[in-house]
């Protein structure tokens, strides 16, 4: 299942900045979950359709890491995207608020960290995938189900594509590593390769 935790090859892990932007917005879902109980989830939603959009749009990828651009270029950009996505007053304000402080960069980041936020609130775990490609919903949906019977319940997936490891998988979840991934299996048969000469 994709969601805001999925990520792409040019979106780094979270940091504390995006951390604190995430925190805040899930504050204010908090707030106002008394009069609209299903802030919190419209929020998530909204973050997520922006993620997808930032994640499969390589113009508006491009867009919102430039720094050349000032402040009224990319808030106007930016809200022109928003609003044909249909994205909601709140994760508009929040991208406002990243563009006013010069952190439209950390759009991406602030997503992962929300997303992470609020699994971890609902008692969800986060499974980090490295993949060469960027996974369909079918292959989403086996790992999701691997890591079920596996014993991994609530599972969301953090996807993040980096081709250099050619092929295969790279799977964290908790403490625990599988690196399935092509990169690697090349690299222990050449260290087998030097052992044996």
């Amino acid at each position: 299942m994709a969601s805001a935790e999925t990520i792409s090859a040019s979106a780094p892990s979270t940091t504390g900045l995006a951390e604190r932007y995430a925190h805040a917005l899930l504050a204010l879902a908090d707030d106002r979950r008394q009069t609209d109980p299903g802030t919190v989830d419209r929020i998530a939603a909204d973050l997520d359709r922006l993620f997808a959009l930032w994640r499969d749009d390589a113009p508006f990828r491009a867009f919102v890491a430039d720094p050349r651009l000032d402040a009224a270029s990319q808030q106007k950009g930016a809200f022109a995207v928003l609003d044909r996505a249909g994205i909601g007053g709140e994760v508009r304000n929040l991208v406002g608020v990243l563009v006013n402080n010069r952190r439209l960069a950390a759009l991406p980041q602030v997503a992962q960290a929300f997303g992470a936020q609020l699994a971890a609130r609902r008692g969800q775990q986060t499974a980090h995938v490295t993949s060469a490609h960027p996974l369909n919903d079918t292959q989403r949906a086996q790992i999701t189900a691997r890591l079920t019977e596996a014993g991994y319940s609530g599972v969301k997936l953090s996807e993040q594509v980096d081709p250099s490891i050619l092929g295969g998988l790279i799977l964290r979840i908790g403490s625990r590593l599988y690196d399935n991934s092509i990169k690697s299996k090349l690299q222990r048969l050449q260290y087998a390769m030097k052992g044996a000469a």
